[in-house]
């Protein structure tokens, strides 16, 4: 059996998602969690680099421990923000979960062609998504994270 992670502070997790309703139901799937979250938003993928690079605003952000990246975001979709961080040395480790609607099986290629670590279609209600949060939570608890 796997050791569990013993938790110091609180997983980091940048979501990349334009969409404020599903902000909110992640938020609210993530609030019955024995782990304890930081949940970080980027509503675009230029947003979502800048916070990765820790450009402008963004100058003093946490590095994330994990990223959840819906593929269908404006300014720069999913995919060029996959391929942009598993390019980059420094960013490249940083776990990266495909949140997605897209069933679409040339995404599910592509992403992985392009080193995402996981793809998950994203659930249509809470109590999936509560599922959903409560697996991340579970594989949380036994993988050995990067550090920075």
């Amino acid at each position: 059996m796997p050791e569990t992670r013993k938790q110091t502070r609180p997983i980091e997790i940048l979501m990349v998602e334009d969409s404020p309703d599903d902000v909110e139901l992640t938020k609210e799937s993530l609030k019955g969690a024995k782990m304890s979250f930081k949940l970080n938003v980027a509503e675009d993928g230029v947003e979502a680099m800048d916070y990765l690079k820790r450009e402008g605003r963004f100058a003093d952000a946490a590095r994330p421990d994990l990223v959840l990246l819906d593929l269908k975001l404006p300014k720069k979709d999913g995919h060029e923000v996959l391929r942009e961080i598993k390019q980059d040395k420094d960013l490249r480790r940083i776990p990266v979960i495909v949140l997605t609607t897209s069933k679409n099986e040339d995404d599910v290629t592509r992403a992985y062609d392009e080193y995402a670590n996981c793809y998950v279609v994203k659930p249509m209600d809470l109590i999936q998504l509560i599922g959903v949060a409560k697996w991340l939570e579970d594989w949380l608890t036994v993988v050995k994270l990067p550090k920075e």
